[in-house]
């Protein structure tokens, strides 16, 4: 409750008064406050695009860009740079981090420079800051860099349409977080710009259909259900993975050196069996780790964030041991539309069973936590990707991924009506950007 509408009086102890200046001071008040909105906002952006900048000062047009020599100055945001041959532009050139999380194994960003062209394809790639301890204490750095050259000739439009391009990872063995963060976050970026600009006949999201805003209903009273309701819809969901599966998935890759070096046993036995659950979500939370467990979650989690349930049976473990040396699983990873999640030790909880009547004895069951600084909505699809390796050499290895498809029951969400809205992170005009040239 505000205070009283009176020219003078007490309110909560404090007398109040006011006088024929207090219009002029709201209006100075609102003014500022606009002033300082507009300040963040605008420091906020110029240290995005310093980031790029920094990085530009030590690369020549032609060596990022085959055929520009120039570059305009960094603009909107996220930033990017145009890229031209004399009056003509080719594409443009942005750095990975400053559109999708580019975190490496070491905690920190891996950055890249990449340009695209008009078309979106990819015409470089580079390298030009890490922190990753693998690089630097074990695996040549050149054969990081060999593997970022392969994105040159991508073309990020056909990898997007209908038909999907194929898109074959060289992982460098020993260094599988590292390759992988910078795969993710190199095409998504891409993907990102090739959509905000219209590149390769591709369209901005905010240009698709829009409807009300659906999000998770986290105050509907909490039901208790069996595991079999729980996987009959969908609150749970469920892969599995014979050794015929896996065996085919290395087949169907054409890696010879991995086809000659099946995974043995019957080809009906259980590869995997993986699940997953929302379980911040109140009825599956209360369903699938108990009310004294899903009490824990709720006080860890700030409004707004979630947890998954991931849980697995068979001889391949979705964990690994990679993240007991390391801190990060490297054996899967949360994908939803353009943006991937990579769990830590920090964000990860073991669980001794799956707590809903008649759910299957597990050898592995565990939360995970998704990152405060990792874009997720509840409400939409998400996979998990599973990474399975196979080793071809003394020191190589071949990979292939599967994924578990993830989408909250109906009976969870709730709608709002919003207006379709320009996405701010779409520069307004093409022609501010090519304007500013260094």
């Amino acid at each position: 409750m505000g205070p009283p509408a009176c020219a003078a009086c007490t309110y909560r102890g404090i007398t109040l008064r006011r006088t024929h200046r207090d219009g002029a001071l709201r209006r100075i008040s609102a003014l500022l406050l606009i002033t300082v909105f507009l300040t963040l906002s605008l420091g906020a952006r110029t240290a995005q695009s310093a980031e790029l900048e920094r990085f530009l000062r030590d690369v020549q047009p032609g060596d990022i860009f085959p055929g520009a020599n120039r570059l305009a100055a960094p603009q909107g945001s996220p930033p990017v740079a145009a890229a031209f041959s004399g009056d003509k532009q080719l594409g443009f050139v942005f750095l990975n981090s400053d559109i999708v999380n580019a975190t490496g194994y070491s905690g920190k960003p891996i950055h890249v420079l990449i340009a695209m062209d008009m078309d979106a394809v990819i015409q470089g790639a580079r390298l030009v800051e890490h922190h990753e301890p693998i690089v630097l204490i074990g695996i040549p750095e050149k054969r990081i860099k060999g593997f970022i050259d392969d994105f040159v000739g991508l073309d990020v439009a056909k990898l997007v349409s209908s038909e999907g391009a194929e898109h074959d990872i060289d992982i460098v063995s020993g260094a599988t977080v590292t390759v992988m963060v910078i795969d993710d976050s190199v095409v998504r970026s891409a993907i990102r710009i090739a959509r905000a600009y219209g590149l390769g006949g591709l369209e901005p999201e905010q240009a698709l259909p829009t409807g009300p805003k659906a999000s998770i209903n986290m105050t509907a009273p909490a039901t208790t259900e069996d595991w079999i309701d729980l996987v009959g819809d969908g609150s749970v969901r469920r892969l599995k993975l014979t050794v015929g599966d896996v065996n085919r998935a290395f087949e169907e890759d054409g890696d010879v050196a991995a086809i000659e070096r099946p995974e043995p046993g019957d080809p009906d036995e259980v590869y995997i069996e993986l699940f997953a659950a929302l379980v911040s979500v109140p009825t599956i939370g209360t369903s699938v780790l108990g009310e004294s467990e899903y009490r824990n979650l709720t006080k860890r989690l700030k409004p707004g964030r979630h947890g998954i349930l991931v849980a697995g049976d068979g001889r391949y473990s979705f964990k690994g041991s990679g993240y007991v040396r390391g801190g990060i699983f490297d054996r899967f990873q949360l994908i939803q539309g353009d943006n991937s999640i990579r769990f830590r030790d920090r964000n990860h909880k073991r669980l001794r069973k799956v707590a809903a009547a008649g759910a299957p004895s597990l050898s592995e069951v565990d939360l995970f936590y998704i990152p405060e600084d990792a874009e997720f909505d509840a409400a939409k699809p998400w996979r998990l990707q599973l990474l399975v390796s196979r080793a071809t050499g003394p020191t190589d290895k071949a990979f292939t991924t599967f994924d578990l498809n993830y989408l909250p029951p109906e009976k969870y969400l709730e709608y709002e009506a919003v207006a379709p809205s320009v996405d701010a992170g779409v520069p307004a005009a093409r022609s501010d950007i090519e304007r500013a040239v260094l």
